[in-house]
């Protein structure tokens, strides 16, 4: 699979991560062979989090993979943590605690990347900063990002952390673009042209943060994936005609329309379904062209000025 860079960093990863948050419904061997998958298209990147069925679905992978030292350097293991009951949590102790949970139940020494989860109202930077340090100089993380954060939430965190920000992980697809398709609406009279997200995309460009697309075929907040959905015909059709064109299906177009943003962004699956993997999979080898993109875009309803 084709690869890139992660933010700043000399890190080298796919340019398409494999979400493992529904791998808990798998069985042993069903989750074997989807891991298997997985590593055979190229796509090593793992994401997980703490709360992902409660901790087991870190478990689950781990024992799917049959974890070893020769297992664990031929992937790339990204988790999340900062999500409790009832709370969010940035402290300095829930950070250290959370990771070295995360790292018993993956059955490793290591995570190449941690992400601060949602954000947390109470947060004190200096605490992120102490953890950051320690869990560096441990060789407990090697790369520190964050997720669903806005600009200035970053910038908060940086005015304290001395590790770069490598990655944002935030809700986008083609139907949820806000963060895109209100740069075309700047200085409107329409509700597109709110910016509620404090131009978190601009910023992450500017700063070489890569922007990980979670739910990439959802529309609203888990309301159901719009591909094959009768509540976007037009989108569909669209879809269908540019993958017809390419040779591929509607699941390869929708992440290729993705891909196609000179953001350089990582989509990250949520498919426990080896075939819509490798329908994924296929979107690195995808390139739209301009006019592609601006008709999927269209035809999702969203109006050019």
């Amino acid at each position: 699979m084709r690869t890139q860079k992660l933010g700043t960093s000399s890190l080298e990863v796919p340019v398409l991560a494999v979400g493992c948050m529904r791998i808990n419904t798998l069985d042993k061997a069903q989750a074997e062979r989807f891991v298997g998958a997985a590593m055979e298209q190229g796509a090593n990147f793992f994401d997980h989090a703490d709360i992902y069925g409660g901790g087991t679905c870190e478990e689950i992978f781990a024992d799917a993979v049959h974890m070893s030292s020769s297992v664990r350097e031929q992937m790339i293991l990204q988790s999340k943590c900062g999500i409790r009951q009832g709370m969010f949590d940035f402290s300095r102790e829930h950070i250290l605690s959370s990771v070295d949970g995360i790292l018993k139940r993956l059955r490793t020494d290591y995570l190449d990347i941690l992400l601060l989860h949602r954000p947390d109202a109470l947060v004190e930077p200096e605490e992120v900063a102490a953890a950051f340090d320690e869990l560096e100089q441990a060789g407990k993380v090697r790369h520190f990002g964050v997720s669903n954060q806005t600009p200035h939430q970053m910038a908060l965190l940086k005015k304290h952390v001395k590790q770069p920000i490598v990655a944002n992980q935030l809700q986008l697809s083609i139907t949820n673009a806000t963060m895109i398709t209100r740069g075309f609406n700047v200085n409107m009279e329409n509700e597109t042209a709110v910016d509620r997200d404090g131009d978190v995309l601009d910023y992450c460009r500017l700063h070489d943060i890569t922007v990980q697309p979670w739910s990439p075929f959802q529309f609203g907040f888990f309301e159901g994936v719009f591909i094959g959905n009768e509540k976007f015909p037009e989108l569909n059709a669209t879809l269908d005609e540019v993958a017809a064109n390419h040779g591929v299906n509607s699941t390869t177009i929708a992440i290729a329309w993705l891909l196609r943003h000179p953001a350089h962004m990582q989509p990250v699956t949520g498919t426990m379904n080896i075939g819509r993997l490798q329908d994924c999979c296929k979107a690195a080898e995808v390139q739209l062209s301009r006019e592609e993109w601006y008709r999927i875009t269209r035809a999702a309803g969203n109006k050019l000025p």
